[in-house]
């Protein structure tokens, strides 16, 4: 389970005092896949953050008393100067797991070839999305966090291996994905939220979530 528990959170833009939440409080269940819409610009990259611990509330508190995923396409755990093969090393000690097995995953998913061996720094934005997606994947999760901003790969043998790895792990998993169209969610989730002025309004379905964020969008 992870929930959310009177939390708030806000920035200051330069020019205006920008709300994210407001006292917020809900839960996402295990075994409950979440689809969260919200207009570009409202804090769906900051709220998915905070659900994996990147960022801290302003106050409240977050729970969670599972294995919750970075979000995909998050680069913040690697180095840029060390190679793929070292970087895939690196943080399979740090999730106590096996490292020869966590570098051949990710090398096969990857499918980069000698690219694995050069540092990461050099690689182009695609081929950075192809390894962190591998490494996310190659580390098994409760929930995994999806952000619809994150880059993305037009690779399309990687993106046929990494989705049919995904979706076999979620069959057992839960996701949570964060989106201003309501088509990217219908695939994966079962339940939806709507985010709208610091609050997020959970519904039982993604219908009844689309009500309310035409009307919030086109009003």
């Amino acid at each position: 389970m992870l929930e959310f528990s009177d939390v708030s959170k806000s920035f200051w833009t330069g020019k205006q005092h920008k709300i994210i939440l407001d006292r917020a409080s809900f839960r996402v269940e295990l075994g409950n896949s979440l689809g969260i819409l919200a207009p570009n610009g409202t804090g769906k990259t900051t709220l998915i953050n905070m659900m994996c611990g990147l960022e801290k509330p302003d106050e409240g508190v977050i729970h969670r008393d599972c294995r919750v995923s970075f979000p995909l396409g998050f680069m913040g755990g690697t180095n840029n100067k060390h190679t793929a093969r070292e970087n895939a090393r690196y943080i399979a000690r740090m999730y106590q797991l096996d490292p020869d097995y966590v570098e051949a995953f990710c090398r096969y998913v990857c499918g980069l070839k000698e690219y694995f061996d050069m540092p990461v720094g050099t690689y182009s934005q695609g081929m950075r999305a192809r390894f962190s997606f591998a490494l996310l994947l190659a580390l098994e999760y409760d929930i995994y966090l999806i952000d619809e901003g994150m880059p993305s790969t037009t690779d399309k043998e990687f993106n046929k291996r990494a989705g049919s790895i995904l979706r076999d792990r979620l069959k057992n998993s839960t996701v949570v994905i964060v989106s201003h169209q309501a088509s990217t969610l219908e695939k994966f989730c079962n339940s939806a939220a709507v985010l709208s002025d610091g609050q997020l309004h959970m519904f039982d379905s993604l219908q009844e979530a689309k009500r309310l964020y035409d009307y919030e969008t086109q009003s």
